[in-house]
């Protein structure tokens, strides 16, 4: 394994246990500067780290999030997670799928959820909507 996938792999390890813990300078550190995050159900996209960051700090409720499975592919430097995520005492299961940047830090995250949904008010200062294809 390189250097880089492998430090891809520990990022989004990292990126996790930070999301979860709230521990929101560690999961900044996860993130290249102008990563770019994608919603296809709720059809929303968020450009650059500040953005990001202000995003998952604003999120509404107490969550939990579990990793059950991380898969790195070394040639393309890309890593898909399998999670569990309590809101309340529902859990769902999701899908993340991630790619880095040049120094092993998260440059795109496109997150898929159980089923489409309508977005949360109060994130439209932070979002971008598109129309889906078809």
């Amino acid at each position: 394994m390189t250097e880089l996938r492998k430090s891809l792999r520990e990022t989004v390890e990292t990126y996790w246990a930070a999301a979860d813990a709230r521990d929101w300078t560690a999961f900044a550190g996860t993130l290249a500067a102008e990563v770019v995050y994608d919603l296809p159900q709720t059809r929303e996209r968020i450009r650059g780290k500040d953005a990001f960051l202000r995003f998952n700090v604003e999120y509404p409720g107490d969550w939990r999030v579990r990793t059950e499975r991380i898969v790195a592919d070394q040639d393309a430097g890309q890593v898909v997670t399998w999670l569990r995520v309590t809101v309340g005492g529902e859990e769902v299961q999701a899908v993340s799928f991630f790619t880095g940047d040049g120094d092993g830090r998260i440059a795109g995250i496109t997150d898929f959820w159980p089923e489409p949904y309508e977005p949360p008010a109060g994130r439209e200062h932070l979002v971008e909507r598109y129309r889906p294809r078809g």
